[in-house]
């Protein structure tokens, strides 16, 4: 960079005529610098001139999204790119970093509820042994606001009928149900969450919540810590229970223990927030909860079969067998968690059944076709060619 001092040489030397080239091989620099400096008249500032960044046409954008709470950086690069960013994140990221420390609602007072008023749910995930094979785990963790006590309940789906038994048995543990039940935006619950407008949820988990008397409520998307009580227990059941037991014979086994050591560990428990001990809170809470149903919710998957001409329905690549006057007829099938499989005519249970393997062969149920098989005995009897005793005789003479 020129110094003041090369300016200085530079603006005399040229008081006396030297020509710039001659100028610039005096001090080892490069014409156009001379030229450059006596037009600026004066030595480089060392401020250079700020250029444009791509980021700049979305900083609105950005700004927006930061002020509606949105702050993950992943999801407004994918906005910002939806409307034609083409830069990367780590801009993204440095101009996000500074504004982090006016993030609304950083020190916070927390939330507490009163008692029966609210539960939260979430799944987890881990990879442990059951029955001597590495499978992975999926827990769904059900927390009430107000003792902090939870249940857990293992398995290996995430899907809508897992969740609702999920809830169902946590209900079942805690003996009443809560005001409202706060959920993640999954699909098995919610459908699409609206901007200012309430969440739309799912068919199913409305039918639920109607059965149990509860009402629904999603989270906020992107505001993790609106159910951030439910979410340390998912990390308290994996450094807890899945570090004390590592491998269990059977998911029963697993569900057995997982219950037990919530009654003698979990709900023994001094919780940090309320410094209390959770079972004793909890009988507080207990009697604002509201009363079980007079039955559960069924939450069997829903199907419908086409019964074939033999009177047999197909099921997860086996056949049962269904009552023969329903051949041809579309039936309605239901399929507990369970394993247990029943068949509806309408409203009607017409059939049930365990699911059985391939191996293991057909269900059949013999009472299911013994009409069908006297209807096919009576209609081949009814096409028997009958001869008169005579024939035989005129055979028998010619023999």
């Amino acid at each position: 960079m020129l110094r003041k001092e090369d300016y200085a040489v530079i603006k005399a030397l040229k008081k006396r005529g030297v020509y710039h080239s001659d100028i610039a091989a005096e001090l080892g620099i490069h014409p156009k610098t001379v030229s450059r400096a006596l037009k600026r008249d004066g030595p480089p500032t060392g401020k250079r001139r700020r250029r444009g960044s791509k980021l700049d046409p979305y900083k609105a954008q950005v700004d927006q999204l930061l002020a509606d709470g949105v702050w993950n950086a992943v999801v407004i690069l994918r906005e910002i790119q939806a409307a034609g960013y083409d830069g990367g994140s780590t801009i993204l990221r440095e101009y996000i970093g500074p504004k982090r420390a006016l993030r609304a609602g950083r020190a916070t007072v927390r939330f507490e509820t009163e008692p029966g008023r609210q539960m939260q749910s979430d799944w987890g995930e881990i990879d442990t042994e059951v029955g001597g094979e590495r499978v992975k785990v999926s827990f769904v963790v059900n927390q009430l606001g107000y003792s902090r006590r939870f249940h857990f309940w293992c398995t290996d789906s995430q899907d809508a009928e897992h969740t609702y038994q999920g809830l169902i048995n946590s209900f079942e543990y805690f003996g009443g149900v809560p005001r409202e039940v706060l959920v993640d935006n999954q699909k098995a619950a919610v459908i699409e969450h609206r901007a200012g407008r309430p969440a739309r949820f799912n068919e199913h988990f409305l039918d639920l919540a109607g059965h149990y008397g509860f009402t629904p409520r999603a989270c906020q998307p992107y505001r993790a810590r609106t159910k951030g009580k439910d979410e340390r227990m998912v990390g308290y059941i994996k450094h807890h229970f899945f570090v004390r037991y590592r491998s269990f014979d059977s998911w029963a086994h697993l569900n057995q223990l997982a219950e037990s050591w919530l009654r003698d560990e979990a709900d023994q428990r001094v919780q940090q927030t309320v410094k209390e001990v959770v079972a004793e809170r909890f009988l507080r809470e207990q009697p604002a909860l509201g009363p079980l149903p007079a039955r559960p919710y069924d939450v069997a998957y829903r199907e419908t079969r086409q019964v074939g001409w033999d009177g047999y329905i197909d099921v997860r690549g086996n056949r049962y067998s269904v009552p023969g006057h329903l051949a041809g007829r579309t039936v309605a099938v239901r399929i507990g968690l369970d394993d247990s499989l029943r068949v509806y005519d309408g409203e009607t249970l017409v059939a049930s059944h365990r699911l059985r393997s391939i191996r293991d062969g057909w269900a059949s149920i013999t009472e299911h076709h013994s009409q069908l098989w006297r209807d096919v005995l009576s209609r081949d009897a009814l096409q028997v060619d009958q001869r008169p005793l005579a024939v035989y005789e005129e055979v028998a003479s010619w023999s």
